[in-house]
């Protein structure tokens, strides 16, 4: 996996913490979390798809194709929740649920993976 430098690490995490904190503003206001929620999605989003696997390990394309449809799932619930999506109502927290899953899932893979061939 190509490594990303550290102005872009240090988005990627700067990414995470402000979809986490914009989840946790949606309990006072609604539309302060859409803009925190949706800027951090959108960084941490660009900065997976930064990323990328040049190597022939089938198990480790894969994991790299979850992950990009993981990042597809977790923009779907951005224009969700800004009223762009085919949804109507709550929707949108089982697609940020469906892609939180993916990551995790690949996350500890991807890794385990990288250790096996070195």
């Amino acid at each position: 996996m190509k490594q990303l430098n550290s102005l872009e690490n240090a988005l990627f995490r700067i990414g995470a913490v402000l979809m986490i904190v914009g989840l946790l503003v949606r309990l006072h206001n609604d539309m302060a979390c859409l803009i925190i929620y949706g800027i951090g999605c959108a960084l941490y989003a660009l900065m997976q798809l930064r990323q990328e696997y040049l190597g022939t390990d089938f198990v480790l394309k894969r994991l790299r194709r979850q992950q990009l449809i993981s990042c597809v799932v977790l923009l779907a619930s951005v224009l969700q929740t800004f009223r762009y999506g085919m949804f109507q109502r709550n929707e949108w927290l089982v697609c940020l649920a469906i892609a939180t899953v993916i990551q995790l899932y690949t996350a500890w893979r991807i890794p385990a993976e990288l250790s096996k061939h070195k």
